[in-house]
């Protein structure tokens, strides 16, 4: 049995998405969601979806083990954020080398780095009048969004598009190809 370790700021869409794909998984697990904010929509969607959730601070997760116990007691099998806009702490990537993922809204190395995240990123899309956008999953390094890129999906950006209309376009590239690359990863562990 693999497990996964989900974190998440938002209101977890992409972890839904992630949870329904594996449902009926009969050797992927997942183990919980863990969420930097108190008043997160995940922790609704974990309750709802009947998936282990927690909350955790700052301190707990930078300055303490607390999470970095936590995950050493679950033993992930691949660490994924799902819209996670902490930057991980070395330690965690040192105990989970190659095996914490990120997802990006853009082509990295395009749109990449600290505050470049949902309509930021999508407003400086807009902004260059870039034709083309998408996403990009990678492993997570010690540096925002410079890990080694796994997998890219692209969109057309056309000059009538609003920021919403990006930011939808990326979306549902995230839900294609998110839950496909994770259960891929998975296979070759």
């Amino acid at each position: 049995m693999k497990n996964i370790v989900l974190f998440a700021s938002g209101s977890g869409s992409n972890v839904e998405n992630i949870v329904q794909h594996f449902q009926e998984s009969t050797n992927v697990t997942i183990a919980m969601v863990l969420t930097n904010k108190r008043d997160a929509k995940v922790l609704d969607r974990c309750n709802r979806l009947n998936i282990r959730s927690l909350y955790f601070n700052r301190t707990a997760f930078q300055h303490t083990d607390c999470v970095l116990d936590l995950l050493k007691s679950v033993k992930p099998d691949l660490i994924v954020l799902a819209g996670f806009l902490w930057k991980i702490p070395e330690k965690i990537i040192r105990a989970f080398p190659n095996k914490i993922i990120n997802i990006h809204p853009a082509l990295l190395p395009k749109y990449g780095g600290k505050g470049m995240y949902g309509d930021n990123v999508h407003k400086a899309v807009k902004e260059q009048g870039e034709t083309e956008t998408g996403i990009t999953i990678h492993y997570v390094n010690e540096n925002y969004d410079e890990g080694a890129i796994i997998h890219q999906a692209k969109t057309k950006v056309t000059s009538n598009d609003k920021v919403e209309d990006i930011a939808s376009k990326v979306h549902a590239l995230e839900y294609e190809h998110f839950p496909k690359v994770i259960e891929q990863l998975l296979v070759g562990l």
